[in-house]
């Protein structure tokens, strides 16, 4: 009776997280839920099964887990923005913004 329980755990684990991809449309969260899932399936295979295969499963996934998670919690190279911002610190605007005064580009109609 417990055999399949791992089995159903790995099908469940796709299926949440396709069903997190469809509904927060972030693969990153979709991947972190199935691999999270993948992780709980193999444990349940390990603790019906107790083989050397089944240690070496769950081994697996949490290797993979944590070398995906550290990959991409680094970021892609190059992200950062390389150029300032337009309103850089030669803009005297941004002293007179930052006090609400409108200085001399504000012109009055009479």
């Amino acid at each position: 009776m417990t055999e399949p329980l791992g089995d159903l755990a790995t099908v469940l684990a796709f299926l949440a997280g396709f069903a997190a991809l469809v509904t927060t449309g972030s693969w990153r969260a979709a991947l972190r839920i199935l691999l999270d899932l993948l992780v709980a399936a193999g444990l349940l295979h390990l603790s019906v099964a107790g083989g050397w295969t089944a240690l070496a499963v769950a081994a697996a996934v949490v290797v993979l887990r944590r070398v995906l998670w550290v990959t991409l919690a680094a970021g892609t190279p190059g992200s950062a923005p390389t150029s300032p911002p337009r309103c850089a610190g030669d803009d005297h605007r941004l002293a007179l913004a930052a006090r609400g005064e409108h200085g001399e580009d504000r012109r009055t109609t009479a």
